[in-house]
């Protein structure tokens, strides 16, 4: 599957919510996050009487008489990041490794702050002839394993006096694919993704020990050869009745990549239209692609210096958008000003 023509707006979709502004820990809106698109596990979705999802499905047509297909599931997947007093594990009297103890915060004139990073995962099934899939159904399984990395802090000197140590839970799950004949050279394609991850804390099942075994912000990409995906959303007449009855839960299938395209689509947990842009004028990714660059831009240029150092401290993403606003040219900042766009010449007269 080519995706380099819908890579901006799939990472778009991946990181919509991720952190929002003013951009930092302490702020109201970044205590909850990741609410886009979240696969939590079955126990967890049982245990909130399923109001929380844990899996999605997403149903399109394929126009084709040999079409193969191509399926990528993308998510972020959560890492916890804790801050430990000392610099080492240490050793007690019975020989026994042990962790030092975890601390609020770490001051060596920047203060850092425990926080929920995220680390991007896909899941690339094997192409398949769609025909194929009418007779016999996918399964694709996947499994991303726990993790744990540690960095000693210094201060000043030079000196080591903390540990950051960012933790990833295990993650599986499975992709389920099928295909049904609706009528001559027309196919249903139906995926499933679910998360088959099970609990093993003794402990209350909280959000918090959820989100670290969730999908988070998954969406499907969906790609085609030897045929053509159909718009969901203007369907040929033909087609009308066989795209209003498939059923999509969670994620809505969009086409993506150049106009007029239609080897692409994105089953998106957020709401897109048909090829779907980011403005060029756009300097980068501010994780809300429904607020105004501008506004975002200037905001982040008036904070005071103790607030651009909690969002530098935050983040390594934060902490780049924080340069590359600092650094925009005059001209830039112009530029996201006042733009039109689509502009058709009238057909009717003035009176």
């Amino acid at each position: 599957m080519n995706t380099t023509q819908v890579d901006a707006i799939a990472n778009a979709v991946l990181y919509e919510g991720y952190m929002l502004y003013p951009y930092r820990p302490s702020s109201v809106k970044n205590r909850q996050r990741f609410n886009f698109g979240v696969l939590y596990s079955k126990p967890y979705s049982d245990a909130q009487s399923g109001s929380d999802a844990w899996s999605l499905q997403t149903e399109c047509l394929i126009e084709g008489s040999a079409p193969v297909l191509d399926i990528k599931l993308r998510f972020l997947k959560l890492v916890d990041r804790s801050l430990r007093r000392g610099t080492d594990p240490e050793q007690d009297l019975s020989g026994t490794l042990t962790t030092p103890d975890p601390v609020s915060t770490i001051n060596v004139g920047n203060v850092l702050v425990p926080w929920q990073e995220a680390t991007e995962c896909e899941v690339n099934v094997p192409s398949y002839e769609v025909s194929r899939l009418v007779a016999v159904p996918l399964e694709w399984k996947f499994n991303f394993p726990a993790k744990e990395q540690t960095e000693n802090v210094c201060d000043a000197t030079g000196v080591p006096c903390g540990l950051v140590v960012r933790r990833q839970e295990a993650v599986k799950g499975v992709v389920e694919v099928r295909a049904f004949g609706v009528s001559e050279g027309v196919f249903k394609v139906q995926v499933r993704v679910k998360n088959l991850t099970g609990f093993t804390e003794d402990s209350p099942i909280t959000r918090d020990v959820a989100l670290a075994q969730s999908l988070l912000s998954a969406h499907v990409l969906l790609g085609v050869e030897g045929g053509c995906f159909v718009s969901l959303l203007e369907p040929t007449e033909e087609l009308r009745e066989y795209a209003a009855a498939c059923k999509n839960v969670g994620v809505w299938p969009v086409l993506v990549g150049a106009e007029g395209g239609r080897d692409t689509m994105l089953a998106s947990p957020i709401i897109l239209y048909d090829y779907p842009q980011i403005a060029p004028e756009s300097p980068g990714d501010l994780f809300d692609g429904t607020e105004i660059d501008e506004i975002l831009a200037l905001r982040i240029l008036t904070m005071t210096d103790a607030e651009k150092n909690e969002m530098r401290q935050a983040d390594e993403r934060s902490r780049k958008m924080l340069e590359r606003t600092e650094s925009l040219p005059m001209e830039h900042l112009m530029k996201l000003h006042g733009t039109l766009r689509e502009l058709r010449p009238s057909t009717e007269e003035m009176p």
